[in-house]
């Protein structure tokens, strides 16, 4: 019988590690004790220091020992900051500058008061004379065109 067709070899595929002998025996441990040196002690590891417990600071509470400093810009960001306007949007809200937020509010509000949406799809705004001189002269607008057609009525700030 060869070792080929040895239950083991079929199921492990011939892993030589896996069908060792084990190699304990009696007089194995026994020469393994008297031939092994014991092992250096290491050193025992330092005691970690305590740290000194954090101040709380006395304004907000917490255990920080100083606030978190504030951002240059306390004021509003994004579609909420205000800034200047182009002469046709001036015209239509009435203002030197507005936010972003602002002026899509005042246009919805607009459209809703004239009625100028589509009955069969809401999506759709018909222009009148005013929301012409807006949206670039255009007869229909979809509601998802009004903010990229007043991104040409927001100036840019050139610091």
């Amino acid at each position: 019988m060869s070792s080929y067709h040895s239950c083991g070899m079929r199921v492990f595929r011939g892993c030589r590690a896996l069908l060792a002998p084990a190699k304990s025996s009696a007089a194995d441990v026994a020469n393994a004790k008297s031939t092994t040196t014991t092992p250096a002690r290491s050193k025992p590891k330092a005691k970690a220091k305590p740290r000194p417990a954090k101040a709380i600071n006395q304004g907000t509470g917490t255990g920080l020992s100083s606030p978190k400093p504030k951002r240059e810009t306390a004021g509003p960001r994004g579609i909420l900051k205000v800034g200047p306007i182009s002469p046709a949007l001036q015209t239509f809200m009435g203002v030197p500058e507005a936010s972003r937020s602002g002026a899509v509010k005042q246009i919805w509000s607009y459209i809703k008061g004239q009625n100028l949406q589509n009955p069969a799809d809401k999506r759709e705004i018909y222009c009148d004379e005013k929301l012409k001189a807006l949206f670039s002269g255009k007869d229909k607008v979809g509601f998802l065109e009004i903010g990229k057609l007043l991104s040409l009525h927001f100036v840019k700030k050139t610091d």
